[in-house]
């Protein structure tokens, strides 16, 4: 599913610092997907799925980035393309941000739900776009400078574990002020909180002991699928003086004392 949390031309140091977890099956994770790598073309920077294809956080060495998380909806379409190739196709090409947002009006539709954040660091331009809620028209949205999280539902809805993230990352951004951020330290404190909503503050959209189990920033559930919540997290960083970097620590090691 994922969350993400990230500063936008809000920062003397850093037109963009990104924090964001990524939540799969962890049974999947082992043989599916490369961790955080420069590609073998040497321009693009990010995570790899293996069996899907594309990512869903990368940079480019023009100083692109892009980012893709799932929305959660009671029922997908089998057919439906690859959500992991659009921060790809973004990142290889040489549109605008809202050029290439602007050509998935026509064509997201084909695609399960999703939200995709596209940013260029030398024009200062970034766009939010998303395919839901199904049925109605796709819009192209500015991303204005500030604090922005982006989760499964629309850029910035007020979900607990948006709510709860863009409070505890404003705390640790006041902390620090104009100086230097603690990349790894940032996502110590901030990505493995594993409080859940209370019921009314759930989206009734799937099963309420599903919603639950996902409305923790660090999400961690059995299934009989397999365990499944946050299998890794990362910062992406861009700083003023051109330097970016792509944070990706060790995979979060397997907890099973984790029963509901």
């Amino acid at each position: 599913m994922c969350i993400a949390a990230f500063l936008w031309q809000a920062h003397p140091l850093y037109p963009l610092f990104l924090l964001q977890n990524r939540d799969e099956y962890h049974n999947r994770q082992a043989k599916a997907t490369k961790e955080v790598a420069w590609w073998e073309n040497g321009e693009i920077l990010g995570g790899r799925d293996e069996v899907a294809g594309g990512t869903w956080l990368g940079c480019s060495r023009a100083g692109r980035v892009a980012l893709l998380t799932n929305v959660l909806e009671l029922h997908s379409l089998p057919e439906a393309r690859t959500r992991g190739d659009l921060p790809l196709l973004f990142l290889q090409s040489t549109k605008s941000p809202k050029e290439f947002a602007e050509q998935l009006v026509v064509e997201g539709n084909q695609y399960n739900g999703f939200n995709l954040i596209l940013a260029d660091i030398g024009s200062k331009s970034m766009v939010y776009v998303s395919n839901r809620p199904r049925g109605e028209p796709i819009v192209v949205q500015e991303v204005s400078p500030g604090i922005h999280v982006v989760s499964n539902a629309k850029l910035d809805s007020p979900w607990h574990k948006a709510k709860r993230l863009e409070e505890t990352f404003k705390e640790e951004l006041r902390r620090y002020g104009e100086s230097e951020i603690p990349v790894k330290e940032m996502i110590e404190k901030l990505m493995r909180d594993k409080v859940k909503a209370n019921e009314s503050e759930l989206p009734h959209i799937c099963a309420t002991d599903w919603e639950s189990n996902l409305s923790s920033i660090f999400v961690q559930v059995d299934t009989p699928l397999g365990l499944y919540g946050t299998r890794s997290s990362a910062a992406l960083t861009v700083k003023t003086n051109g330097e970016h970097g792509l944070v990706e620590p060790k995979p979060w090691p397997l907890e099973r004392n984790i029963k509901q």
